[in-house]
């Protein structure tokens, strides 16, 4: 890996409330995911410097991807192991997993990270991996906040380096009509928000 580990430094850069914002958005996926395809397997598509999402919900077997890593690993935890592959999504987006893999697939504030373009079909490979009846769980910043985040990133509250990359903003209209475009059922499509609106969240069932 290009660095060590570090369960403060969830995400690339440095933001005093970047720790904070990763253990909210771990608490509104954990709330999400039904209890019963925890015995399944999870992955989560973007999952950080240090995937703390992975490394604090319980399941049976967890996998992460990141453009972080340089090869494929393993985080050693107490109540199992996070296999952690090396995969960068703006450069290709056919997920190196076979079809109806998963039981679950999150991508926690990863949205804003991708191009709009390749994040339809990066969401159809989601669909393609995910088994029937299987969820998807995604977080993002409201697009109001965007001037927000951008002040908050040139006063070390949040990472800057992780804020310049954003390539989109996302509604909660937006964020449904992405995923149903993708191959879920329109029916099977839920969305909010939490944070005071600050941050929206989507499922998707298969």
């Amino acid at each position: 890996m290009r660095r060590a580990l570090k369960a403060n430094q969830p995400t690339r850069g440095h933001g005093a409330l970047e720790a904070y914002l990763a253990r909210k958005r771990a608490q509104r996926a954990n709330q999400l995911i039904p209890e019963q395809q925890r015995r399944g397997r999870l992955l989560d598509v973007g999952c950080g410097s240090y995937p703390y999402f992975l490394a604090t919900t319980p399941f049976a077997e967890k996998w992460g991807i990141d453009q972080i890593f340089d090869a494929e690993s393993t985080l050693q935890l107490d109540d199992g192991r996070v296999v952690l592959i090396p995969f960068d999504v703006q450069r290709d987006v056919s997920l190196p997993f076979a079809t109806d893999f998963f039981s679950v697939v999150t991508m926690l504030a990863v949205f804003e990270h991708i191009e709009p373009a390749k994040l339809k079909f990066l969401l159809g490979e989601v669909h393609r991996v995910l088994q029937p009846g299987g969820t998807f769980v995604m977080t993002t910043p409201s697009s109001w906040t965007n001037w927000l985040l951008k002040l908050m990133a040139r006063v070390g509250l949040v990472s800057r380096a992780e804020i310049d990359e954003h390539k989109d903003t996302y509604a909660q209209r937006e964020i449904r009509s992405t995923i149903e475009g993708a191959g879920f059922d329109p029916g099977k499509v839920t969305s909010g928000s939490f944070e005071v609106g600050a941050n929206l969240w989507a499922t998707a069932t298969k």
